[in-house]
């Protein structure tokens, strides 16, 4: 195999606006018409502007992706976090709850906010993230989730290695490199603290988490206007997990820019929380189960007609080669001495 299947009618094909638009009538948001796609691939999510001036974001749940206990405990967390005054953006309460269906679509509402991605060259700017983010963390160390699932080796490694063989989603003539690397990667990744984080005991710590907290998940309003700063956006990946996880997508460039990228984020942090240093050892890892997990979600979602548009160098040899070389080079990023802050 050379290319993944070809797309097939997927379940959003029948989200036309019109849909949209009675599905927020249906609770009480009466739409003018104008409706704006907002840039999501797992859901679908559109800026609507109501009749009485005010516009919302509408955000429609990838079908059987998650349960509506998995998405309530999401709601549940960011409730709790704004409860905190920490600025994340959560569903607003319509009709006495956060999450609705209309005509099989599970949906929720949230406040529009505007912002732009940080500058996250500017260490003030990191550091005024690192100090929410530990709030975050403080709020999310209170108690574990019930339905969602952890971010561990084995739901973002192993099994995603797994489906990708099983289904012959890499094609014949570089799986067997492809599988080699991979799992290389994943036994030197289950030799690492990693594979031990719990919510208990004394080892590295597992706690609610953001999830995805790379840039585009974080709104930075000016700072000189009331409510100024981050704005912490899309909690639909929120796990259990290590606290790192919430910090390292932040980090890009060299590793001397890492480094000073990581200690303004630190310096925040710790100005909240304290943060375990022995984390600084799971970077590289937990890059490592992105990159599985990223050409597994891939796969999995090539029957959403909007993933072939926009991904279309995906599943080719040359793909995978690639893949298969960004594996060995996170060998060797693993093997080195861990960032230090």
């Amino acid at each position: 195999m050379t290319q993944p299947d070809a797309p097939r009618p997927h379940a959003f094909d029948s989200l036309t606006p019109d849909r949209v638009l009675d599905a927020l009538a249906s609770v009480g948001l009466f739409g003018d018409g104008r409706l704006m796609a907002l840039s999501s691939y797992e859901n679908r999510v559109y800026l609507a502007h109501l009749e009485d001036g005010e516009a919302v974001v509408a955000k429609f749940y990838r079908p059987q992706r998650w349960s509506a206990a998995q998405i309530l405990e999401e709601h549940a967390f960011a409730a709790e976090l704004m409860a905190a005054e920490i600025p994340a953006v959560g569903p607003l309460v319509l009709q006495g709850q956060t999450l609705h269906d209309f005509e099989g679509f599970a949906f929720s509402v949230s406040p529009r906010r505007g912002g732009r991605p940080p500058e996250l060259d500017d260490g003030e700017v990191l550091e005024w993230i690192g100090r929410f983010l530990a709030r975050i963390h403080s709020v999310g160390a209170q108690r574990p989730f019930a339905s969602r699932p952890a971010l561990d080796l084995h739901s973002f490694g192993t099994e995603q290695r797994d489906w990708l063989l099983a289904n012959e989603k890499v094609p014949l003539d570089v799986q067997t490199a492809w599988g080699a690397a991979c799992t290389q990667a994943l036994d030197a990744i289950a030799q690492t603290p990693l594979a031990s984080v719990a919510s208990r005991g004394d080892g590295i710590r597992a706690l609610r988490l953001h999830g995805d907290c790379h840039p585009g998940n974080i709104l930075w309003t000016p700072t000189d206007r009331p409510g100024g700063g981050p704005h912490f956006v899309d909690l639909d990946d929120a796990r259990t997990g290590p606290a790192v996880q919430d910090l390292w997508m932040l980090l890009s460039g060299d590793r001397q820019q890492q480094q000073r990228q990581l200690g303004m984020l630190i310096d925040g942090y710790e100005q909240f929380r304290e943060f375990d240093r022995r984390e600084l050892a799971l970077i590289e890892p937990l890059r490592t189960l992105r990159l599985v997990h990223y050409s597994a979600w891939l796969a999995r979602r090539w029957d959403d007609p909007s993933f072939p548009i926009n991904f279309p160098w995906f599943g080719s040899s040359d793909y995978w080669q690639g893949q298969v070389q960004m594996l060995e080079e996170q060998m060797e990023a693993m093997a080195e001495a861990p960032l230090v802050a």
